[in-house]
């Protein structure tokens, strides 16, 4: 029986599906069986970015409806070896609901060894369909205000949902989101003019989201161009190197943490 994580992020924009097509990457490379699992009806992008958009019959409305048998609806990414996806529907409508989802995706662990839903951006029914039937989930945020509030605010309604075991993954890091503290700030004497950063440092992050920090991926533009032409970035791309750093991490491997 494999696992299921939700991967989710509250914001859109800060590169949540190319995190989850890295992750699942690795997955693979490590010899496991991975599903990817799109939730964003209406909006999907996982046909595209692993280059499957043009084999597509079915989606997982259709296995819902009974249209198909479910294997029917997994198509093999040809450009990632050991990755299946399961799309979404086109149609925004045929969102499958929560209690559907806590049926499809325990069948789907029998024959997968990471089953990775991508949830969409935002808190609504498709967030809420996504990680319905996951172990356990993974909350994507650039080091931002916002983002960071967004990612407090998922973390207490994956809670509410069941999912306690969360872990953050802060990506597209660039130094220049944190400042540096002056004397005259450790002092209580009011901001440092030349701090031009959001956020003093990883510790801000982790305390105002609240969630255990499993990865920094820094801003990769390559990484995330290739995934989005529906190609397998190289190894040695930085942001691949930080996902592959995660998926170890995630699965007990001791690797140390690095910017």
């Amino acid at each position: 029986m494999g696992t299921a994580i939700v991967i989710t992020s509250g914001k859109g924009g800060v590169g949540k599906s190319t995190v989850t097509l890295g992750l699942a990457a690795q997955f693979a490379a490590d010899g496991e069986r991975v599903l990817l699992v799109d939730c964003d009806a209406g909006l999907r992008s996982l046909d595209r970015m692993t280059g499957t958009e043009e084999s597509l019959v079915f989606d997982s409305s259709d296995v819902v409806a009974g249209r198909c048998a479910p294997a029917e609806a997994i198509y093999p990414c040809g450009a990632m070896p050991g990755v299946s996806l399961m799309p979404a529907p086109a149609n925004g409508e045929d969102l499958v609901p929560e209690h559907v989802m806590r049926r499809l995706v325990p069948m789907l662990k029998r024959y997968f060894d990471r089953v990775l839903l991508d949830s969409p951006a935002g808190v609504g029914r498709g967030f809420r369909a996504a990680a319905a039937a996951a172990d356990s989930a993974l909350v994507v945020c650039s080091p931002d205000p916002v983002c960071i509030r967004d990612a407090s605010i998922v973390r207490r309604l994956l809670l509410e949902t069941g999912v306690s075991g969360q872990r953050l993954i802060i990506n597209r890091f660039h130094a220049a989101y944190f400042r540096s503290v002056s004397s005259d700030e450790l002092r209580g004497e009011g901001r440092s003019e030349s701090g031009s950063g959001v956020c003093r440092d990883l510790d801000d992050v982790i305390d105002q989201s609240g969630i255990r920090l499993v990865g920094i991926v820094p801003e990769d533009r390559e990484m995330a161009a290739a995934f989005q032409c529906g190609r397998l970035p190289g190894a040695n791309k930085p942001g691949m190197a930080a996902l592959s750093r995660i998926a170890a991490r995630l699965n007990g491997v001791p690797v140390p943490l690095a910017i």
